[in-house]
């Protein structure tokens, strides 16, 4: 642990991986570009590729994120599904939309976008479908609420993926702030459930993958 971050992978580890992995198809690399610029958090093409297999492994259809941001992750996934698939992306800003919007049609992917502007868990909350994989990557107080949601709207066999759940470090705080404490209560019920198969990828910033059993 150094200044109170800790290191997940050594560092000439992280270097080794992105030797290896192969550059980001286009537009995925202009979204790097930006996110770069514009410092905006995302998952990082090392956890797009794990997205790509999950989709690939499940046979995924029908996605739902929950937190879009301006589509990363989700044209991860959507690449990797065939015809006739479906992510259903959310965000609070427009602006967001739009960009998703813009790159899903440079990639030929315009078809499998469904974007909604709103607060996520009102939005999912109004589901009645079943969905093959749900991603949570929500304001952070708000991830214990998401448990029993997804529970009801996820398919045996399908995959509840939840990024930044070791949140740089902080879940190790004994006095947590109230999105470290939030996270922490998350991991725990979790890991508990007994619906669930969970395990955490220590990964950037760790990612949850969860199966519903």
């Amino acid at each position: 642990m150094i200044g109170g971050f800790v290191n997940f992978l050594d560092s000439r580890i992280e270097s080794y991986l992105d030797t290896i992995n192969s550059s980001s198809p286009a537009p995925l690399d202009a979204m790097e570009r930006y996110a770069q610029e514009h410092r905006f958090p995302i998952i990082g093409p090392l956890v797009g590729k794990i997205l790509q297999q999950l989709v690939t492994l499940t046979k995924a259809s029908a996605v739902f994120e929950l937190g879009s941001g301006y589509g990363y992750s989700a044209l991860w996934m959507a690449l990797a599904m065939g015809d006739g698939g479906e992510i259903v992306c959310t965000d609070l800003k427009r602006a967001n939309a739009n960009l998703a919007k813009d790159y899903f049609t440079a990639a030929g992917q315009d078809a499998k976008l469904d974007f909604r502007i709103g607060e996520a868990i009102e939005i999912f909350s109004k589901e009645t479908g079943s969905f093959d994989i749900v991603l949570n990557d929500i304001d952070k107080e708000d991830y214990p609420a998401t448990i029993e949601l997804v529970k009801e709207r996820l398919r045996p066999g399908g995959v509840f993926i939840t990024d930044n759940v070791l949140w740089g470090g902080k879940i190790l705080d004994e006095r947590p702030d109230p999105e470290t404490a939030a996270i922490q209560k998350f991991n725990r019920m979790l890991f508990e459930d007994a619906d669930f198969t969970t395990s955490i990828i220590p990964l950037r910033d760790g990612i949850t993958l969860a199966v519903k059993k």
